[in-house]
């Protein structure tokens, strides 16, 4: 079923309030005849809650609360409300008592012969995101990505509360579909329909990633931005210039080709990219041994990369050797160049060690003025690099028996502990898996008659025996 005005959607929120007091899924600390209330109330807080980001709701905020809450309410009230209900303070923490009720229901299928098929908790946090676009759409540009970053953080929270009970639904699953522009109310053509779920997709493959969640919060954060600028675009506002090239800095083995590969399709999926490739490239493939030779191979990889993102990694190898005969500078202006010729047709993403990155900005002013958005990826700890090595384990379809389990727990726990110069996170752990599978190999070929599951299943044996050659 399709939606495209707010208000119809308010009216099935409507619907499923009622709907909700008919049934009882516990202690929640809300009176199931209050349900409908509660939930315009909570849209209220929320409403406020972005408003006031930036310190200050704005007339025409307050105008935008007024016309879809049909609330009245004066500037000062709201500063009052403020206060009372904790929103500046401890709001960021909340989970809408409604969405825990619907979100109960659905996970415990307390509503028998549903016609909301279990997804009532789906559409409220979808309308939470469509009432949160209206203000992002109305922000003044200084302020919409501080409103951005504080929108993005809040709706992920709700997310991961709908994701722990299993009632989250992507968007092909979707009982309803949103197909109104939040800032003109218009059904978006169809192409945009088909864009719109692929980017859903695309973002949830991201945000399921292991770890990275200051990386997860930096890229929504500034998907969200660019969603909002395309919203006042269409209502002829003006957008500040915002700077989409990035630097990735980490350790080897954090993600940063895969993040960079995904945002790729990510900034198609938005429109700002053509084609939404990626091309990796390093040193060698920019910079050549003979005059003349390196501004024709940078300009190839750039031409390359137009639509999409150009990926160069340890970029910082271009300018760490400024002897006579080395064309690494030449690589860095013809770039830079190219960078501002095509301004809306490549995206340029520099990674590499965080030492070595802030040295290659500080070598060419050109390059600090381009480059100004950093995106830092941590080490995994020992708990996400044990959910990566089962993750490739299922992959190969193989298993961790319970000791192996624990010992390869423990022996992520050391390596974190005496951390070695060439750790390479999730390469290492690749690695590691590598080896184990090698010696279980060993272990099994004299064995007359191995069974499945001992061809599958991986041995505490099998990991000490590898840990010595790493």
């Amino acid at each position: 079923m399709n939606l495209n005005t707010f208000e119809q959607l308010l009216l099935v929120c409507d619907q499923i309030c009622d709907l909700l007091c008919t049934v009882n899924v516990g202690q929640l600390g809300l009176k199931p005849s209050g349900v409908k209330e509660s939930f315009r109330y909570e849209l209220l807080k929320f409403s406020v809650y972005l408003s006031n980001a930036d310190g200050h709701i704005a007339d025409k905020e307050l105008g935008l609360i007024r016309k879809k809450l049909n609330i009245s309410s004066k500037y000062g009230d709201m500063t009052e409300f403020i206060i009372r209900e904790h929103i500046d303070t401890d709001y960021k923490d909340e989970i809408p008592a409604p969405i825990k009720y619907a979100v109960l229901a659905d996970a415990g299928q307390k509503v028998a012969a549903d016609p909301f098929e279990n997804q009532k908790a789906q559409i409220l946090l979808d309308t939470y995101k469509a009432f949160g676009s209206f203000f992002l759409s109305i922000q003044k540009e200084d302020t919409s990505l501080v409103t951005g970053m504080v929108f993005t953080s809040y709706i992920s929270k709700l997310e991961q509360f709908l994701k722990q009970f299993g009632v989250y639904y992507l968007e092909e699953r979707k009982l309803f579909k949103i197909e109104f522009n939040t800032a003109t109310g218009e059904v978006s053509p169809e192409q945009e329909k088909e864009r719109v779920g692929n980017l859903e997709k695309k973002l949830e493959e991201f945000n399921a990633m292991i770890g990275l969640e200051a990386v997860k919060k930096e890229v929504n954060s500034l998907v969200n931005l660019i969603r909002i600028q395309k919203m006042r675009e269409a209502n002829g506002m003006k957008n500040a210039a915002i700077t989409k090239h990035m630097v990735f800095s980490g350790n080897p083995g954090t993600g940063k080709t895969t993040v960079a590969r995904i945002l790729s399709e990510i900034y198609k999926d938005l429109g700002v990219l053509s084609k939404g490739h990626l091309v990796e490239v390093d040193r060698s493939g920019l910079v050549k041994g003979y005059m003349g030779q390196t501004a024709p191979a940078v300009t190839e990889v750039v031409e390359e990369a137009m639509g999409g993102i150009l990926f160069i990694d340890e970029a910082y190898t271009l300018t760490v050797n400024k002897a006579d005969g080395d064309f690494g500078q030449e690589a860095v202006d013809t770039l830079l160049k190219a960078m501002e010729d095509h301004r809306d047709e490549l995206i340029v993403i520099v990674a590499g060690y965080p030492d070595l990155m802030q040295s290659f900005l500080d070598s060419n002013p050109g390059l600090k003025s381009r480059f100004n958005k950093f995106v830092f990826f941590e080490d995994y700890t020992p708990e996400e690099q044990l959910f990566i090595f089962e993750g490739m384990c299922e992959q190969q379809e193989y298993t961790l028996s319970e000791e192996a389990k624990s010992h390869a727990k423990a022996h992520f726990e050391e390596v974190m502990k005496q951390l070695p110069d060439n750790f390479a996170n999730a390469r290492d752990v690749r690695n590691y898996l590598e080896k184990a599978i090698s010696n279980q190999a060993t272990r099994l070929i004299s064995s007359p008659m191995p069974t499945k599951e001992q061809l599958q299943t991986i041995e505490k044996e099998d990991l000490i025996a590898g840990e010595h050659n790493l």
